[in-house]
């Protein structure tokens, strides 16, 4: 089978360096990808990635449905092992680990991954759940003390949940079951967050009010998300999990085809190629940053 050429950076970070490859940047590299392939299935979703995400940068996660965003954060993560290649973390001096030399619990310490969709058990209060995520960071005769109720109850603030700490999770809506989990992800003071579809089941209010939570947040951030718009808005760099022009999507696994600037990354070349639509970027009336405008695209003959 044909090796894949990979596709060069849409343009590096500015201070960070080549996020697909060879500079770890002056801030450090908090996980790397090399020759990584996934397999779900049997079948292959990703090939030959590269990917350096930078330390206590936000790098968003950008494709169309199928592509293998969430297999991608899942490897990130550590919670589904390459096929080939390897997964580096840094510890907490920033030295670069091979995945496999660092245990379960160690790595829980380092990274908090939120999946996409998650079954909360139902007879768990919102607190005890949330609590689950104090589990890495803490020795068993630790844990219930003030100091991890505090942490608890900061976490559940944070996305408005605070005053649902004793509820029965099965008595949440959709909605507040996406917070209270992202909460439990906010309790496990990891310094790298991975999370797939944070914005998931959320209203518009709450989308923004929680990107905007994720941003001040000190540490690093990886996050899938589909709305360009906000994409656009609220991450440093942006990695497109996607197939080169002319690949056959059916057939081909995808992989990382462009890694760059937000404004870069979501100009409208790679917009029309990798998502098939038209798009403008123009400047937002309130904020001090661009808008992304999508319409339908005028060449529905492109590939």
């Amino acid at each position: 089978m044909r090796r894949r050429q990979k596709a060069a950076p849409v343009a590096p970070v500015a201070g960070t360096g080549d996020t697909t490859g060879n500079g770890a940047g002056t801030g450090g590299v908090a996980l790397r990808l090399r020759g990584v392939t996934a397999r779900l299935g049997g079948r292959e979703i990703l090939r030959d990635v590269d990917l350096d995400v930078p330390n206590g940068r936000r790098v968003g996660v950008v494709g169309v449905n199928g592509a293998g965003k969430s297999t991608l954060l899942r490897v990130l993560a550590g919670v589904l092992h390459p096929s080939a290649g390897d997964l580096s973390i840094a510890d907490a001096e920033g030295t670069l680990q091979d995945s496999h030399d660092v245990s379960s619990r160690e790595r829980a310490r380092r990274l908090a991954f939120v999946p996409q969709e998650e079954v909360v058990a139902a007879e768990l209060l919102v607190g005890e759940m949330v609590a689950l995520g104090r589990v890495p960071q803490t020795r068993p005769w630790a844990r219930g003390g003030a100091g991890e109720r505090a942490t608890v109850l900061a976490a559940l603030d944070a996305v408005g949940l605070g005053d649902r700490v004793d509820s029965p999770c099965d008595q949440l809506s959709g909605g507040e079951r996406r917070r209270a989990v992202l909460a439990r992800g906010l309790a496990q003071q990891c310094p790298v967050m991975v999370l797939d579809e944070p914005t998931n089941h959320l209203d518009v209010a709450w989308q923004l009010r929680l990107l905007e939570l994720l941003a001040e947040r000190p540490g690093t951030l990886v996050a899938s998300i589909h709305d360009l718009d906000l994409a656009l808005r609220f991450f440093d760099t942006l990695v497109v999990v996607g197939w080169p022009p002319g690949a056959d999507r059916a057939r081909e696994p995808a992989g990382v085809v462009a890694v760059g600037r937000p404004v870069d990354v979501l100009d409208r070349h790679h917009v029309h190629t990798h998502f098939g639509v038209g798009s403008v970027q123009v400047p937002h009336p309130h904020l001090d940053q661009p808008h992304l405008l999508i319409h339908p695209r005028e060449d529905t003959s492109s590939s």
